[in-house]
């Protein structure tokens, strides 16, 4: 897999497993909520700064956006659009 892509899954995979949606994660990480979904698609390629800021708005090491799927592993699905509730 292509590091970008591989950042790309591991980003979206990370972001949906927290149930975080683009829009919390860039507010978090002090980036447009539409290059969230850039990276996601690995449609731009991100500076080495751009990820720490997102692996510690995700609360993981960087290390975790280089991992590579296991055998089978799915992308997850993306999140019920609309608004979460607050808790």
């Amino acid at each position: 897999m292509e590091v970008q892509s591989l950042v790309a899954w591991n980003l979206r995979r990370l972001r949906v497993e927290r149930g975080i949606s683009q829009d919390d994660l860039a507010l978090s990480a002090g980036i447009e909520r539409a290059y969230v979904g850039h990276l996601e698609r690995a449609a731009r390629n991100p500076t080495i700064f751009t990820l720490e800021k997102v692996a510690i708005a995700l609360d993981v090491h960087i290390a975790q956006l280089f991992r590579e799927p296991d055998p089978g592993e799915q992308v997850p699905t993306t999140l019920k659009a609309g608004r979460k509730k607050k808790r």
